[in-house]
């Protein structure tokens, strides 16, 4: 079996980003990027697939620009067995994600897709559910938990009224949540090893697919600052200053 792993390179969730001065942004300037950790732990998921024998070849893929080798070389040393970058200088947007692994998975032909649910950088839990719908696969979001038993993928996945399980056939699309696993730790012997598996360089131009933005951001600013809290003498008072303030509540 042949597993596909998108990954992608963002900010450390450790260093806190600012915004621009023009508000067009965040400034990432000098800011310390790392492999998404949701990312990561689909990456996990699939090395641990192929080390219980159930997966052959785990391959990884990003999309963006040339710094974006360094997420997919530590997915390499976490135990992957290359890599895949799809070159672009662009600014994408999930729907442009999608159709790039779409033609990328034409080619590798996985047997299994794994994403990270969402990316820490914008959030938008987009791109599994759109790759899922343009390659026309069934598809588990938020997995808690992936088995593989007879052909047959099982998926644990967590909804808002607690967790079900669905069952599907391959191939299929699946992306990870929190608490489908704890990433192993990446040493540096793995990353030195990491930098002789094959890491081969696709332009997106090259794929003939349209990644021009749908939409576009307006302003991007702090969050306002909270007020200090304040101790109140017993619940009575609590009460009687919600009811006076609505901007407590």
């Amino acid at each position: 079996m042949k597993i596909l792993v998108a990954v992608k390179r963002v900010a450390d969730p450790n260093v806190k980003v600012r915004v621009r001065s023009d508000g067009n942004g965040v400034d990432l300037t000098n800011i310390k990027m790392t492999i998404n950790p949701f990312c990561e732990i689909a990456v996990e998921a699939a090395v641990r697939l192929k080390e219980q024998g159930l997966a052959s070849d785990v391959v990884v893929v990003s999309c963006g620009p040339t710094p974006s080798q360094d997420a997919l070389r530590t997915a390499l040393a976490m135990g992957a067995d290359r890599a895949i970058l799809v070159h672009t200088e662009a600014e994408l947007q999930p729907l442009a994600i999608a159709k790039l692994l779409k033609s990328i998975v034409a080619k590798e032909a996985p047997d299994l897709i794994l994403l990270g649910k969402q990316a820490i950088d914008d959030d938008s839990n987009q791109t599994g559910q759109m790759l899922a719908a343009l390659l026309d696969r069934p598809q588990a979001t938020y997995a808690s938990s992936i088995s593989l038993k007879d052909g047959r993928l099982s998926v644990t996945r967590e909804t808002d009224d607690g967790t079900e399980t669905a069952q599907m056939t391959l191939p299929a699309v699946v992306t990870a949540d929190l608490r489908l696993n704890e990433p192993r730790y990446v040493t540096l012997p793995n990353l030195m090893k990491a930098k002789k598996k094959p890491l081969d360089v696709v332009q997106a131009s090259e794929l003939g697919v349209d990644i021009d933005p749908h939409y576009r951001t307006i302003a991007v600013s702090e969050p306002p600052e909270k007020k200090g809290g304040e101790i109140v003498a017993d619940v009575n008072t609590l009460l009687s200053r919600l009811r006076s303030d609505s901007t407590l509540i």
